[in-house]
């Protein structure tokens, strides 16, 4: 790290339009580099095609059927369980930096990636560490040659795993789990483990089939071979470089809670790339960012245009949300514990929440306003509404503004 005193940054605009120009949100990219607007730190899909979104924010021209064909023939995207164990779409090419780079090797850090588990693995007292183990290998038989859901796989993975527990486990992995109704405990605590089992990069899911629910498969069987290695450092270091090209600057702490791991881990990662960072005193805090980034981050170029960005998109996940949002009051409306909106970004301020409704064939987008907007932005905003009309199936749209309060 840099040993000269930090620069200073007070000016949040700047730091703003360093991060999205870092996310591809200046202006979009030619169609042509689609994998490079996954790869900055990939595209979480929650709820279900805000994936898709997120890359048509970034990308000119981006159709479904383009989407499609790289996630499902050319396969040169993948949809992996990755940060927070939330699933992410990312390159490929790039699969081991979004699963190793994330991957607890302790159980205390495999604790706190799966920390709603603890008080199961409490009661029925196998370590996680070992109950880990035992899921990934169950998973190589349960799931050879086939696609199955996520209630499948902890029903049938639950049972092979029985058959190794002791009397007093057997007693607590068949009560009723207090996570969801008609599941068994063992289940659930399956369910959660396979968090962990998909950073090792073993299963990945398939594609979506309509409103049915989420399936998986085995990595290597989906992709017709082993998905692309890399040593597990040099996975860990290259997720904290594009944590930093896409939100810095910023501290191990954001670092930690932006992958949902540990702050013991994301301090130890963040030491690989110790020698490659420069100090920032932004807003009196001291920061980090990638010294290869400095020049850009120094002199952003200035966003234009008009983005619909989906509910969970990359640059929502950002920690500190007052640079995006200077008020404060306005943050539970984008930011909430479920269901949240998408938000609309014009000339690099987020300027409303949006959520759609579908009715038939008709798309509609009723925005939150956070302050008034001009009739150019307005319209800007209505066209980028149409662009959405095919991922919905829709032949028509309307977008109503409303005033938030």
């Amino acid at each position: 790290m840099s040993r000269l005193s930090p620069i200073s940054v007070r000016d949040h605009e700047q730091v703003l339009a360093y991060r999205l120009n870092s996310h591809n949100l200046t202006r979009r990219l030619p169609p042509s580099a689609r994998l490079e607007a996954a790869a900055c730190c990939g595209v979480q899909n929650t709820p279900p095609g805000s994936g898709e979104l997120a890359l048509h924010a970034r990308v000119a021209g981006l159709t479904p059927d383009v989407f499609e064909r790289d996630l499902s023939k050319e396969k040169s995207l993948l949809q992996v369980g990755s940060l927070r164990g939330a699933p992410y779409i990312v390159p490929t090419g790039d699969v081991a930096v979004f699963t190793r780079g994330v991957l607890p090797r302790s159980e205390i850090s495999r604790r706190f990636f799966v920390a709603g588990a603890v008080p199961a693995l409490e009661k029925i007292g196998i370590p996680l560490t070992e109950l880990a183990r035992r899921t990934a290998d169950a998973l190589r038989v349960v799931l050879d040659g086939q696609e199955l859901t996520k209630d499948e796989l902890g029903i049938q993975i639950a049972g092979r795993l029985e058959l190794g527990l002791s009397v007093r486990e057997l007693r607590s992995w068949h009560a009723p789990s207090w996570y969801a109704p008609r599941q068994r405990l063992g289940e659930s605590v399956v369910r959660f483990t396979l968090s962990l089992v998909a950073l090792q990069g073993l299963l990945c899911y398939a594609p979506r089939h309509g409103s049915s629910a989420a399936t998986f498969r085995l990595t290597h069987q989906w992709l017709g071979g082993p998905p692309p290695r890399m040593p597990e450092k040099q996975a860990r270091a290259e997720l904290a470089r594009r944590y930093l090209h896409a939100y810095g600057p910023s501290t191990p702490h954001h670092f930690a809670e932006w992958a949902g791991i540990s702050p013991a881990q994301a301090a130890g990662t963040w030491k690989l790339i110790a020698d490659e960072l420069e100090a920032i005193d932004f807003d009196g805090r001291t920061t980090w960012l990638n010294r290869k980034d400095l020049s850009r981050f120094l002199s952003p170029p200035e966003p234009r245009g008009v983005r619909l960005l989906p509910p969970h998109d990359p640059l929502l996940a950002l920690r500190d949300r007052e640079t995006l949002v200077p008020n404060p009051a306005f943050h539970p409306r984008l930011w909430r514990s479920t269901v949240n909106p998408g938000a609309v970004l014009a000339d690099g301020r987020l300027a409303a929440a949006w959520r759609p409704k579908k009715a038939g064939k008709r798309l509609t987008l009723t925005l939150s306003m956070f302050s008034p907007l001009t009739a150019g932005t307005r319209s800007e905003i209505e066209a980028e509404a149409w662009s959405l009309a095919p991922y919905r199936g829709c032949t028509s749209v309307e977008v109503v503004f409303k005033r938030a309060h």
